[in-house]
């Protein structure tokens, strides 16, 4: 999780760029979409209505963290929180400002599990969550989590020993001296999740940097891609990039894809 102020788009403002998203959207039932692998994730993935034995067990630590008033000293790196963060941080306000809602963390776990990632990168572990999501839609699978925050990255860790979780390894610093080493250590990128560094140049970069270590199979998903003006600016730079074949504006988190028999570049935004 990264820290810091940014002219972000207020409640006001999202909420107008949702409802323009809402009402412009595909329906997110299938209907009139003509690629039949988009069709096959809007019913199989985002449609996909099966609750799984880890959901509550995660959920029970994130709604421990919620009433959790423990302080704890937080570094500050780049763009994140909508609250005006400190450096001493309240672990409940935390969970509130920084966790993705569990409807696009139970999302992620259904992505990883329908599409078998054999490694999975994550950029932002926050306090465990998502990551936990992650970690269990294939036990077998290898996640790679960053974290800017000791402190906060210590909390995950706490969260995967409850959950007791083994599959993760954990890399605590600024994704800018930190990245490049973790991708070294993956090899090949089958999905990555970048949350953090809410800013057009830093997210630009990281996906720059993943590239060479992904293959035509892997799946990229940037979150909060209409949280601010230069949020927008890097997916649009990202999704039209020459080596992305197709993209998923699902508003808070949009997906990119680079599969070499989809002749025809597609971007498709689906209400979800």
């Amino acid at each position: 999780m990264y820290i810091a102020s940014l002219i972000m788009y207020n409640a006001f403002q999202l909420g107008f760029k949702y409802l323009q998203y809402y009402i412009t959207a595909s329906n997110g039932k299938g209907h009139g979409v003509h690629s039949p692998f988009v069709f096959d994730f809007i019913i199989n993935v985002l449609n996909s209505k099966g609750t799984y034995y880890c959901f509550n067990e995660i959920e029970q630590v994130r709604k421990a963290y919620l009433i959790n008033s423990e302080v704890i000293e937080v570094e500050d790196f780049g763009a994140g929180s909508r609250t005006g963060a400190t450096k001493k941080r309240v672990i409940k306000n935390i969970a509130r400002s920084a966790l993705k809602p569990r409807k696009y963390s139970q999302l992620l776990f259904k992505i990883a599990t329908y599409y078998k990632p054999k490694t999975i990168l994550e950029l932002g572990t926050s306090l465990g969550i998502t990551t936990s999501y992650l970690s269990n839609s294939n036990k077998e699978s290898k996640i790679i989590t960053l974290e800017g925050s000791e402190n906060i990255a210590s909390v995950a860790a706490n969260t995967f020993k409850q959950l007791g979780l083994k599959n993760i390894t954990q890399i605590t610093g600024n994704f800018d001296e930190t990245l490049s080493s973790a991708l070294k250590q993956s090899g090949v990128t089958d999905f990555a999740y970048v949350d953090g560094n809410h800013r057009y140049e830093p997210t630009v970069r990281y996906y720059r940097e993943i590239l060479p270590f992904i293959t035509e199979e892997s799946i990229l998903i940037f979150d909060d891609i209409h949280w601010s003006k230069e949020m927008e600016q890097a997916w649009e730079e990202i999704k039209n990039h020459e080596a992305v074949t197709m993209s998923i504006d699902l508003f808070f988190i949009g997906l990119v894809f680079f599969k070499k028999d989809f002749k025809v570049k597609q971007h498709f935004t689906i209400r979800y």
